[in-house]
Protein backbone atom coordinates (compact mmCIF):
# COMPACT_ATOMS: atom_id res chain seq x y z
CA UNK A 1 0.00 0.00 0.00
CA UNK A 2 2.81 2.43 0.77
CA UNK A 3 4.18 1.94 -2.76
CA UNK A 4 0.94 3.35 -4.23
CA UNK A 5 0.95 6.52 -2.14
CA UNK A 6 4.06 8.11 -3.75
CA UNK A 7 2.58 7.47 -7.20
CA UNK A 8 -0.60 9.29 -6.24
CA UNK A 9 1.40 12.22 -4.88
CA UNK A 10 3.40 12.40 -8.12
CA UNK A 11 0.17 12.41 -10.13
CA UNK A 12 -1.23 15.20 -7.93
CA UNK A 13 1.90 17.29 -8.52
CA UNK A 14 1.61 16.80 -12.29
CA UNK A 15 -2.04 17.87 -12.23
CA UNK A 16 -1.19 21.12 -10.40
CA UNK A 17 1.05 22.36 -13.19
CA UNK A 18 -0.21 24.75 -15.89
CA UNK A 19 1.39 23.65 -19.15
CA UNK A 20 0.75 26.98 -20.91
CA UNK A 21 0.88 30.42 -19.32
CA UNK A 22 -0.45 33.23 -21.52
CA UNK A 23 1.17 36.66 -21.39
CA UNK A 24 -0.22 39.12 -23.91
CA UNK A 25 -0.62 37.20 -27.16
CA UNK A 26 2.11 34.66 -26.37
CA UNK A 27 1.79 31.21 -24.82
CA UNK A 28 4.76 30.38 -22.60
CA UNK A 29 5.84 26.87 -21.61
CA UNK A 30 4.79 26.18 -18.02
CA UNK A 31 7.08 23.18 -17.61
CA UNK A 32 10.26 25.28 -17.81
CA UNK A 33 11.79 27.65 -15.29
CA UNK A 34 10.50 31.21 -15.00
CA UNK A 35 13.66 32.67 -16.55
CA UNK A 36 13.73 30.28 -19.50
CA UNK A 37 10.00 30.61 -20.24
CA UNK A 38 10.10 34.41 -20.18
CA UNK A 39 13.21 34.53 -22.38
CA UNK A 40 11.33 32.61 -25.11
CA UNK A 41 9.01 35.60 -25.51
CA UNK A 42 9.97 38.13 -28.21
CA UNK A 43 11.47 41.24 -26.64
CA UNK A 44 12.57 39.55 -23.42
CA UNK A 45 16.05 38.11 -23.07
CA UNK A 46 17.79 36.35 -20.22
CA UNK A 47 18.76 39.54 -18.43
CA UNK A 48 15.27 41.02 -18.67
CA UNK A 49 13.70 37.75 -17.50
CA UNK A 50 16.04 37.67 -14.51
CA UNK A 51 15.16 41.26 -13.58
CA UNK A 52 11.43 40.55 -13.84
CA UNK A 53 11.70 37.47 -11.62
CA UNK A 54 13.77 39.40 -9.09
CA UNK A 55 11.32 42.32 -8.94
CA UNK A 56 8.41 39.88 -8.52
CA UNK A 57 10.25 38.20 -5.63
CA UNK A 58 10.14 34.79 -7.31
CA UNK A 59 12.96 32.30 -7.68
CA UNK A 60 14.00 32.41 -11.33
CA UNK A 61 14.59 28.64 -11.33
CA UNK A 62 11.07 27.82 -10.11
CA UNK A 63 8.80 25.97 -12.54
CA UNK A 64 6.60 28.58 -14.19
CA UNK A 65 3.45 26.45 -14.33
CA UNK A 66 3.57 25.62 -10.60
CA UNK A 67 3.43 29.26 -9.48
CA UNK A 68 0.35 30.60 -7.73
CA UNK A 69 -2.15 32.66 -9.72
CA UNK A 70 -1.25 35.92 -7.96
CA UNK A 71 2.48 35.37 -8.66
CA UNK A 72 1.76 34.83 -12.36
CA UNK A 73 -0.40 37.97 -12.40
CA UNK A 74 2.46 39.93 -10.85
CA UNK A 75 4.87 38.66 -13.53
CA UNK A 76 2.36 39.62 -16.26
CA UNK A 77 2.09 43.11 -14.76
CA UNK A 78 5.86 43.50 -14.63
CA UNK A 79 6.25 42.35 -18.25
CA UNK A 80 3.62 44.83 -19.44
CA UNK A 81 5.02 47.71 -17.37
CA UNK A 82 8.70 46.87 -17.78
CA UNK A 83 9.56 50.29 -19.27
CA UNK A 84 8.39 52.01 -16.07
CA UNK A 85 10.48 49.77 -13.81
CA UNK A 86 13.90 50.07 -15.47
CA UNK A 87 16.16 52.89 -16.68
CA UNK A 88 15.51 54.30 -20.14
CA UNK A 89 18.70 52.82 -21.62
CA UNK A 90 17.44 49.32 -20.93
CA UNK A 91 14.23 49.38 -22.97
CA UNK A 92 14.16 48.12 -26.56
CA UNK A 93 12.35 51.02 -28.30
CA UNK A 94 13.81 54.34 -27.26
CA UNK A 95 12.57 57.74 -28.41
CA UNK A 96 9.69 56.73 -30.66
CA UNK A 97 9.57 58.86 -33.83
CA UNK A 98 6.15 60.43 -33.34
CA UNK A 99 5.74 60.50 -29.54
CA UNK A 100 9.34 60.64 -28.33
CA UNK A 101 8.54 58.13 -25.58
CA UNK A 102 10.62 55.12 -24.67
CA UNK A 103 8.72 51.84 -24.48
CA UNK A 104 9.57 48.18 -24.12
CA UNK A 105 7.82 46.20 -26.84
CA UNK A 106 7.11 42.48 -26.46
CA UNK A 107 5.52 39.76 -28.56
CA UNK A 108 3.91 40.72 -31.86
CA UNK A 109 4.06 44.43 -31.00
CA UNK A 110 7.85 44.31 -31.31
CA UNK A 111 7.73 42.94 -34.86
CA UNK A 112 5.03 45.41 -35.92
CA UNK A 113 6.94 48.37 -34.51
CA UNK A 114 10.15 47.25 -36.19
CA UNK A 115 8.40 46.80 -39.56
CA UNK A 116 6.74 50.23 -39.22
CA UNK A 117 10.09 51.91 -38.48
CA UNK A 118 11.75 50.25 -41.50
CA UNK A 119 8.87 51.26 -43.78
CA UNK A 120 9.13 54.86 -42.55
CA UNK A 121 12.87 54.88 -43.34
CA UNK A 122 12.14 53.51 -46.83
CA UNK A 123 9.46 56.13 -47.49
CA UNK A 124 11.62 59.11 -46.56
CA UNK A 125 14.59 57.66 -48.48
CA UNK A 126 17.03 57.86 -45.61
CA UNK A 127 20.39 56.17 -46.04
CA UNK A 128 19.29 53.17 -43.96
CA UNK A 129 15.97 53.03 -45.83
CA UNK A 130 17.76 52.94 -49.17
CA UNK A 131 20.01 50.12 -47.96
CA UNK A 132 16.90 48.21 -46.78
CA UNK A 133 15.26 48.68 -50.19
CA UNK A 134 18.30 47.31 -51.99
CA UNK A 135 18.67 44.39 -49.60
CA UNK A 136 22.17 45.48 -48.61
CA UNK A 137 23.78 45.60 -45.20
CA UNK A 138 22.49 48.51 -43.15
CA UNK A 139 24.73 48.90 -40.12
CA UNK A 140 28.08 49.66 -41.69
CA UNK A 141 29.36 46.13 -42.17
CA UNK A 142 31.92 45.40 -44.85
CA UNK A 143 30.46 44.30 -48.15
CA UNK A 144 33.54 43.74 -50.30
CA UNK A 145 33.79 40.05 -49.52
CA UNK A 146 30.64 39.17 -47.55
CA UNK A 147 26.90 39.43 -48.04
CA UNK A 148 26.93 38.37 -51.67
CA UNK A 149 23.62 37.00 -52.83
CA UNK A 150 24.18 36.69 -56.58
CA UNK A 151 26.23 33.49 -56.37
CA UNK A 152 29.95 32.98 -56.47
CA UNK A 153 32.14 35.20 -58.56
CA UNK A 154 35.47 33.81 -59.62
CA UNK A 155 37.07 30.86 -61.31
CA UNK A 156 34.86 28.02 -62.54
CA UNK A 157 37.22 25.04 -62.31
CA UNK A 158 34.85 22.58 -63.97
CA UNK A 159 34.42 24.76 -67.07
CA UNK A 160 38.19 25.12 -67.40
CA UNK A 161 38.71 21.34 -67.13
CA UNK A 162 36.02 20.72 -69.78
CA UNK A 163 37.62 23.27 -72.08
CA UNK A 164 41.06 21.67 -71.63
CA UNK A 165 39.59 18.22 -72.32
CA UNK A 166 37.98 19.48 -75.53
CA UNK A 167 41.26 21.08 -76.64
CA UNK A 168 43.13 17.85 -75.89
CA UNK A 169 40.65 15.87 -78.03
CA UNK A 170 40.93 18.43 -80.82
CA UNK A 171 44.75 18.13 -80.87
CA UNK A 172 44.65 14.36 -81.33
Amino acid sequence: MSAEEPENEAEDEEEDIRYFVRIGQTDLDGTKSVERSLSEMNGIGKRTARIIAEKAGIDRRAVFGKLEEDEIDEIVGLVEGFADEVPEWMVNHQNAYFTGESTHETGNDLEMTRRRDINRMKMIDSYKGTRHKRGQKVRGQRTKSTGRSEGTIGVNVEAIKEQQAEEAEGDE
